[in-house]
This record gives C-alpha cells, sequence and structure tokens, in this order.
C-alpha cells in the first residue's frame, strides 16, 4: 500500500523525507560574552536547577490532589476558579503552539516585536522551561526523531512492550530529570542572537512565579476572600500548570505510538485526533512532522487545529507575515 503524499484542498504538500536540522540562522550573538552562558556542547545540568524540575513537575500534581479535596469539602469547584483556570490554560497553551512550536522552533511564520515578546513571555507562563532550552530541545528532537539523539522518543529502549511502556514512560516525563542539557548555542543560536529571547529567557523564574501568583491575585480580586485567593492559585495555577503540561507530554509519548500515520515521515510521529481539542491543534503530529515548517497541522477536513485559527487571526490583523500555510507554493 502506497504512502499517500500530504494535501490541502486538493494541493500536495511538500514532505520531508530526509530528517530537518536546525534552520539556518544567523552568527552569533551581539553580545558575545552574555552568548557564552549556553555553552558549545551538551552539559550536565546543576544541582540546584535538578531540583527545580521535581519542584515543577511534582507540585502540580500535589495541586490537584489538594483541588479535589477541597472540592469535595465544599461542594465543587467554583465558576471563578474555571474561568481563571480556562482563560491562562488559553493563555500559557497558545504561547506554547503558536510561539515555542510554531514561531520560534519552526518558523512557521514573522512577526512584529511586541508580538515576538508576548508570545515568549506567553510559552513561559507554562512553566515548560526557558524559551531557548525548549526550543532547543525541540529541533533536536526533529533532527533525531524516534532514533538514537532524540531527546524524548518513546522507542528509546526498544519495540518489545515492556521496552515501550518504558519508553513511554521516558518520552512523556522522565526525560525532563535527564541531566545531560542540549547545547543552545547548538541548536538555537538565532534565538541566542535575539536580546528580547534573551532577556526573556533569562526572566524565566520571574515569569514562573508570576504564572502563579496572577491566578492567585485575580482570584483574590473577583472573590474578595484569602479562599478565594487559595483556590484560584490551586486551580488557576497548579492544575492548569499540570494539564498544559501532560497535554504537551503527551504529543511528546503517544503522538509517536498510537494513532493513525497517513503521510510519509522518517519516524513514527502519529495523528491522534482526541488530544487535538486540548492541545490545540498539536496532535496532527504525522502531517507536522512530514512537513514540520508548515503553520497548520490540521490539514485535513475536520482536523480542528486552532492554534493555525490564531496564527490566521495574527495575520489578518497585520501581526503575522509570510506564514508557510498549506498552498500551491508548497507544492511537492
Amino acid at each position: 500500500m502506497s504512502i499517500p503524499t500530504p494535501t490541502f484542498e486538493g494541493v500536495a504538500l511538500t514532505v520531508t523525507d530526509a530528517r530537518p536540522t536546525a534552520d539556518p540562522v544567523a552568527p552569533g550573538s551581539p553580545d558575545a560574552a552574555e552568548a557564552q552562558d549556553y555553552g558549545t556542547s551538551t552539559k550536565r545540568r546543576p544541582g540546584w536547577e535538578q531540583a527545580l524540575v521535581y519542584v515543577v513537575v511534582g507540585l502540580p500534581v500535589v495541586g490537584l490532589i489538594v483541588g479535589v479535596v477541597l472540592a469535595a469539602m465544599f461542594g465543587g469547584i467554583s465558576g471563578t476558579d474555571v474561568g481563571i483556570a480556562f482563560l491562562f490554560y488559553l493563555i500559557s497553551g497558545f504561547g506554547v503552539t503558536v510561539g515555542f512550536h510554531r514561531l520560534f522552533t519552526h518558523q512557521s511564520f514573522q512577526t512584529n516585536r511586541p508580538l515576538k515578546i508576548a508570545l515568549a513571555i506567553a510559552g513561559s507562563l507554562a512553566l515548560e522551561g526557558p524559551v531557548i532550552r525548549w526550543v532547543a530541545d525541540h529541533r533536536k528532537h526533529h533532527a533525531f526523531s524516534d532514533d538514537e539523539g532524540d531527546p524524548h522518543s518513546p522507542w528509546r529502549f526498544g519495540d518489545s512492550p515492556r521496552a515501550l511502556f518504558k519508553g513511554l514512560l521516558w518520552a512523556h516525563t522522565g526525560w525532563l530529570f535527564d541531566r545531560e542539557q542540549t547545547s543552545a548555542r547548538r541548536w538555537a543560536p538565532d534565538l541566542i542572537a535575539d536580546p528580547d529571547l534573551r532577556k526573556i529567557n533569562k526572566l524565566f523564574p520571574v515569569i514562573a512565579l508570576s504564572s502563579l501568583l496572577a491566578p492567585t491575585l485575580m482570584g483574590y480580586a473577583l472573590t474578595g476572600t484569602a479562599m478565594g485567593a487559595f483556590t484560584a492559585y490551586i486551580w488557576g495555577g497548579l492544575v492548569r500548570i499540570l494539564v498544559v503540561h501532560h497535554v504537551t507530554w503527551s504529543v511528546n509519548s503517544l503522538c509517536h505510538v498510537i494513532g493513525e500515520r497517513p503521510y510519509k515521515t522518517m519516524d513514527q510521529a502519529s495523528n491522534v485526533s482526541w488530544l487535538a481539542i486540548v492541545s490545540f491543534g498539536e496532535s496532527w503530529h504525522n502531517l507536522h512532522h512530514a512537513d514540520p515548517k508548515c503553520a497548520r497541522h490540521g490539514v485535513e477536513k475536520r482536523q480542528i487545529d486552532t492554534s493555525a485559527a490564531v496564527i490566521e487571526l495574527f495575520e489578518k490583523a497585520g501581526w503575522a507575515t509570510n506564514v508557510r500555510w498549506p498552498t500551491e507554493k508548497r507544492m511537492a
């Protein structure tokens, strides 16, 4: 059975037959001394930072437990908490999918400076790591997808049921605790060369704290009570971060093991339709690995891709340009 070429509105798309490498970028940072901070090769994460990884991954789980207990004690979750959680889920989620992923990693479109800064901050609110490290890891993933060198392939340990189960755990969460860090200067030199992104990258701890503080303050402003502030911290802060994390990690793990693979790729990237809405279209992963720079991942009819819809809104507003849509210009 032949594997079809991906199409959109009847037009064939470019298929990436070779593994994509890091995009061509500008030479080094204008601030050479500052650029040295990012290193030229893989290095080990310091102990204090390793401890923070455990906190960032574990604390939201504690938040969920506390939230469930409070909901059981007080008769459910308030509409205020649901609204705050949903708002920050949209901001941080689209910050990752539109900003970190489609803009900064794959350069699927270009944007003005204010929107670039806003997307970098919004993505940082998800607490998935600083923007430069996130991009470096993801570009390396595409360069070695499901092969040796991929930071988070579920096929890392083999294809037996036991090995694949272990690999799924690794791809979903385990790889985050690996102390070996991807070289940012190798995989994201263009971001290092951008003063705005360097600054946002350094401010990641402050942005991370604000991701918890902002829902808390909003909860207090809307309810006028300390309990309202606390429950907003739990649901709009910790639980929201937990959901964003596990949706992103599910794309790394599940979308390389289960689902449909209608298009030719060099790996096991697949489409998982039931993840599409909560992942804002990221789970149409098979087409994404067939054509990584395409701004729309859900190219077939009824494939919901809200990240692409957001990019389209930015384009209509004049904030996004040179969008790499699946059109005749992308014909094979």
